[in-house]
């Protein structure tokens, strides 16, 4: 069960805010006008009982109900990871692609379009039945990240997008990729900063009965890939924060 109380969260953005002034990012009326809201947030009546409880919400679960909407409603993120993802792939020649995590299949049309056999595999059966519609011709699975329905050295290229923030634990996944890979094969992920995580953004789903629900969301640190990357021989060639 999850505390979701608004007023904690604006007081921990107003303590970032005047951790940067500590250290000298900002001036003294900027320092002085943060505290001064903090008073005033901490004597608002509509603020003081505002706390909801919110539940962890399995992904598949999780997916289940946001299946229905997860392309027609606005996704910000959607914004960050493609362009990343589609400059990378540009200049890879193309070969048998896995999709990692494909939800509705937005790289795997991707992949597609740039001449590649396009593998997708997700958790969610319901994502999956978007995914089929979206590229009939793909080859849609369904499997965990941990346990690729995959064999060894089967593809020429892994993508994996806004899915580790899902996993506890980045090692079992990079080995699914690294074994999955061929020799010289080529990994690009694209997630989520950690520091957006830590502000809350984290997907919220409702059940049935409208009630919210958070899906999982682990903050992977920038430096927790490189040492995983490491022990499973992957080259890193490029990284953006």
């Amino acid at each position: 069960m999850i505390y979701e109380h608004p007023l904690a969260y604006l007081l921990g953005i107003e303590g970032l805010a005047l951790l940067r002034g500590f250290i000298g990012e900002r001036d003294e009326e900027f320092v002085r006008a943060r505290i001064a809201e903090v008073r005033r947030l901490l004597d608002d009546p509509e603020l003081a009982e505002a706390a909801v409880r919110v539940t962890w919400v399995d992904p598949v679960a999780g997916y289940r109900a946001w299946s229905a909407t997860y392309d027609s409603a606005p996704n910000g993120a959607f914004a960050f990871d493609e362009p990343a993802v589609r400059e990378i792939i540009e200049p890879l020649p193309a070969g048998v692609a896995l999709d990692a995590a494909c939800g509705t299949g937005h790289h795997a049309a991707l992949l597609a379009g740039r001449g590649h056999r396009v593998i997708g595999v997700d958790g969610s059966p319901d994502m999956l039945e978007h995914a089929r519609r979206r590229l009939p011709e793909a080859d849609f699975r369904l499997g965990d990240l941990r346990r690729l329905p995959v064999p060894d050295d089967h593809v020429d290229l892994v993508v994996c997008g806004l899915a580790l923030t899902h996993v506890p634990e980045l090692d079992p996944v990079l080995a699914e990729f690294a074994r999955v890979l061929r020799p010289g094969g080529h990994l690009v992920i694209a997630d989520l900063h950690p520091e957006r995580i830590l502000r809350g953004s984290i997907p919220t789903v409702r059940d049935p009965d409208g009630r919210p629900g958070r899906l999982p969301g682990y903050r992977h640190l920038v430096g927790d890939y490189a040492p995983v990357m490491l022990i499973w021989h992957f080259r890193l060639e490029g990284l953006e924060g």
